[in-house]
C-alpha cells in the first residue's frame, strides 16, 4: 500500500511506499529540501515541520535525532533524513531565513515603509 505525501507550502503531492524517508519523498515529488550532508544527519539543515495530528504517520524520532532537535522536537519540527513515512502525511518545508528577511523588506517596501533601507 502506498501513501500519499503532501509538501507545503508548494501543495506538491507524491505516492511513497511505506518506509519511505520525508527527504527521498521530497526527491521525487521535485521538493527541495536543503541539505548539506546528503542525508546522515551531520548538518541539521533538513529541518521540517509535521502537522498537528499526523505525526502518528511517522515513525517515533530515535535518540539521535531526539538530541538534535530537542525543544524543537515538541514544536512538531523533525528531520527530513530521519523521519521515516508510515501513513498519509502533511509535510510544511519552513521558509529559508534569508529568503524571509528579503520577502519582509518587499512587503514593507510595497506598503510604502521605506525605513527599513536606509
Amino acid at each position: 500500500m502506498d501513501y500519499e505525501v503532501t509538501f507545503q507550502p508548494d501543495g506538491k503531492k507524491v505516492k511513497v511506499r511505506p518506509n519511505t524517508h520525508v527527504l527521498d519523498a521530497a526527491r521525487r515529488a521535485g521538493v527541495r529540501i536543503p541539505t548539506r550532508c546528503g542525508g546522515k544527519m551531520g548538518c541539521l539543515m533538513c529541518k521540517v515541520h509535521i502537522q498537528d495530528g499526523e505525526q502518528e504517520s511517522c515513525l517515533p524520532p530515535k535518540e539521535a535525532e531526539r538530541r538534535k532537535l530537542g525543544s524543537l522536537l515538541g514544536q512538531g519540527m523533525r528531520l527530513s533524513c530521519q523521519t521515516v513515512i508510515t501513513g498519509n502525511l502533511t509535510v510544511t518545508i519552513p521558509e529559508d531565513p534569508l529568503k524571509a528577511a528579503v520577502r519582509k523588506q518587499l512587503e514593507a517596501a510595497r506598503r510604502g515603509e521605506y525605513d527599513d533601507f536606509i
